[in-house]
């Protein structure tokens, strides 16, 4: 049984993870409507596991014995200035959500729940692999520059990052 504390804080969790789904969906829109279509494709692919992290969480609150609640959100921006703009905010977000991992295993840790801090060791995981790729993206962004090719090709790049993705569970 989750202690209200931990059940309080996965709930939390839960809602982080559906904000970043939709802050990823209004990216890919955004990057849809400026001809971006390689990171349109990216984003979408990175909205749709953002819920999928949601609802791995949401089955297990509730498998546990707790109360999976989904929250109101906070709207998306709608609005990133440039396409580099937009990936320095989507690495400010991951820095984020892992922070917010690294507070809930710190909690499960104080509350000696052994079963949850295990369960959360593949968030902890999946956070190190979300920084490395925005930041080899923001990497791939500095190094084209204003280079209008560098950017045609930087497109057909990130659309390959979503093809070699393995699906989450």
């Amino acid at each position: 049984m989750l202690s209200t504390k931990v059940i309080d804080a996965l709930n939390q969790q839960i809602r982080y993870e559906a904000e970043s789904s939709q802050i990823y969906l209004a990216m890919a829109s955004w990057a849809e409507f400026q001809g971006l279509e390689g990171v349109a494709t990216f984003m979408y692919a990175q909205s749709d596991e953002e819920r999928m992290h949601m609802l791995k969480l949401i089955k297990y609150v509730n498998e546990r014995g707790g109360h999976a609640i989904v929250s109101e959100l906070n709207a998306p921006p709608v609005e990133f200035g440039s396409f580099k703009d937009m990936f320095e905010q989507l690495l400010k977000h991951e820095l984020f959500v892992s922070q917010s991992i690294n507070e809930l295993v710190h909690i499960t840790l104080e509350e000696r729940d052994y079963a949850t801090h295990n369960f959360l060791q593949w968030y902890v995981a999946e956070q190190i692999e979300e920084e490395a790729t925005a930041r080899t993206i923001l990497d791939k962004i500095n190094l084209i520059g204003d280079d209008k090719g560098g950017l045609y090709l930087f497109d057909n790049d990130v659309k390959l990052l979503t093809s070699v993705k393995p699906p989450q569970v």
